[in-house]
């Protein structure tokens, strides 16, 4: 006899079906709290722009009204009902419904007449594709609950918006109309339901980590999921999702004891030799290209801030704006000085921070980065200030990337897949830690301590440690290149 089963306990609001969607299994951890949740750095990050970008979506609507009751569902549900008994034209933000065992609550819900609509409002600078299930979601429950909508829209960051000042943001938010391109996802989401419910009510699914675990957010879970996987996953293979499927499918976790003849591409076989061996691998030919730098050698790192919500006039959403830099400058023989900058003022620092590089990188000597980041800067600099071209342009002209380098002629098993410097930098000078920088241990952080500086609120003790954190960790970044150039041309590091 096939077991009953009792679905009641389970509404499932929308935010919890989307969780479903990217893994049943952390839909399942969430709802039954068998898990801690931990989100990323990243993840807290997108949750402040969209609540900052949903702040300025409603000032479009002065008339609109709020729902309340974040923490009381019954109440909004209550609230939005009494709401809607009103005559005439109307506009709720965070409206409440409720239909099939699903909850949902609206960005911006409006009537006009007697036609109805409804705007999801995201901080992306483009509609995507989770965006359409959210929206789809969104269309069936209020549909349900006996209103049709005449319009669904997703109001996204319009990139190429310029912020006058002056807390005018008319323009930010472009709004697309997803009615017709959502109708065969709202035809799913019963089933969607209807699939979630009966997996709420069973064992833990049991889904590897993969892809899902990072598309199309960061999972709170991936830490509790992939307990017991082996040190060195086969996942840890770059660009390899075809490649990590087809492995896993055959029975292999362990890169380690994946058989040669599965493993393809000269990157990918270095990294299964690697792994497999112990022993990191070094092309020899990169000692005498490293030498052959001339001096001085400037090593370069750069710090930017990038806005949702632009908070200097003449900006856009998302740009890459530079407010910090470090550089340590290698002599001949071996001497290091270290020159920085850094504006956290509040006021745009992308004019003084040209003229400090022009003036401290001088007019010979490569300059060595880690990525194609600082040229992609500085270009935008150039384009910002036309005054500048030519000195900032000859800049771009001294560039050596250091990752291209790096990735070309060395991999340790402890890089586990990455060339990043953080990856790098403990397999070449272990005496060097990022944990030792204080709260700024990546560009994540850089970001946030950043905004929190500017913040007028944030005491001035709280600014003198962050800004402190900054420098030191920039700092870091640039030392660090140092060790490794120095690394791959086998010269001392006491040097």
């Amino acid at each position: 006899m096939r077991r009953k089963i009792n679905m009641a306990p389970f509404r499932l609001s929308k935010s919890k079906l989307l969780s479903g969607l990217q893994c049943p299994k952390r839909l399942y951890l969430e709802v039954h709290k068998s898990a801690t949740p931990v989100y990323s750095k990243s993840a807290e990050r997108l949750f402040s722009a969209g609540n900052l970008v949903g702040d300025i979506a409603r000032r479009a609507h002065p008339k609109g009204k709020l729902i309340g009751h974040t923490d009381d569902l019954k109440a909004a549900l209550a609230q939005t009902a009494e709401e809607l008994k009103g005559k005439g034209s109307m506009t709720l933000f965070e409206a409440a419904f409720r239909h099939g065992g699903a909850l949902a609550r609206a960005d911006i819900f409006s009537r006009k007449g007697t036609r109805h609509h409804v705007v999801e409002v995201k901080s992306s600078a483009e509609v995507k594709d989770y965006h359409l299930n959210d929206a789809a979601i969104q269309c069936w429950v209020i549909g349900g609950a006996g209103i049709s909508l005449d319009s669904v829209s997703i109001a996204h960051i319009d990139s190429s918006f310029v912020y006058k000042g002056n807390g005018d943001y008319r323009g930010l938010l472009k709004r697309v109309d997803v009615t017709e391109e959502i109708e065969e996802c709202v035809a799913q989401v019963p089933e969607w339901i209807r699939q979630f419910r009966q997996i709420l009510v069973g064992k833990t699914p049991k889904i590897e980590t993969g892809r899902q675990c990072s598309k199309p957010f960061d999972c709170p879970f991936i830490a509790h999921c992939s307990r017991g996987e082996p040190e060195y996953p086969v996942d840890l293979l770059p660009l390899s999702g075809n490649v990590v499927a087809t492995l896993r499918a055959a029975g292999y976790r362990d890169l380690r004891k994946v058989p040669g003849s599965m493993i393809e591409g000269s990157k990918h076989k270095l990294i299964w030799r690697v792994t497999k061996s112990g022993k990191a691998e070094i092309d020899p030919r990169v000692r005498k290209l490293m030498r052959a730098l001339p001096y001085p050698r400037f090593y370069l790192d750069f710090e930017t801030i990038q806005f949702a919500v632009p908070v200097w006039a003449g900006t856009q959403p998302y740009k890459q704006l530079p407010f910090q830099w470090s550089c340590h400058i290698e002599r001949d023989g071996g001497e290091l000085t270290h020159r920085e900058f850094i504006d956290v003022s509040g006021e745009p620092p992308m004019r003084a921070f040209a003229e400090s590089l022009i003036k401290n990188l001088g007019a010979r000597g490569p300059i060595i980065v880690y990525s194609h980041f600082e040229r992609t800067v500085i270009k935008f600099l150039v384009s910002r200030f036309p005054d500048l071209d030519r000195p900032l342009t000859k800049l771009i002209g001294r560039l050596k990337d250091l990752h291209n380098i790096t990735e070309n002629s060395y991999y340790h098993r402890d890089m586990k897949g990455s060339w990043s410097l953080k990856a790098v930098l403990p397999t070449v000078a272990p005496d060097l830690a990022y944990a030792s920088v204080g709260e700024v241990q990546d560009g994540g952080d850089a970001q946030s301590a950043f905004i929190e500086i500017i913040d007028p609120a944030t005491s001035g003790e709280r600014k003198q440690k962050l800004t402190r954190d900054l420098k030191e960790y920039c700092k870091l970044d640039t030392l660090a290149m140092v060790r490794l150039a120095r690394f791959l041309a086998g010269t001392s590091v006491n040097k």
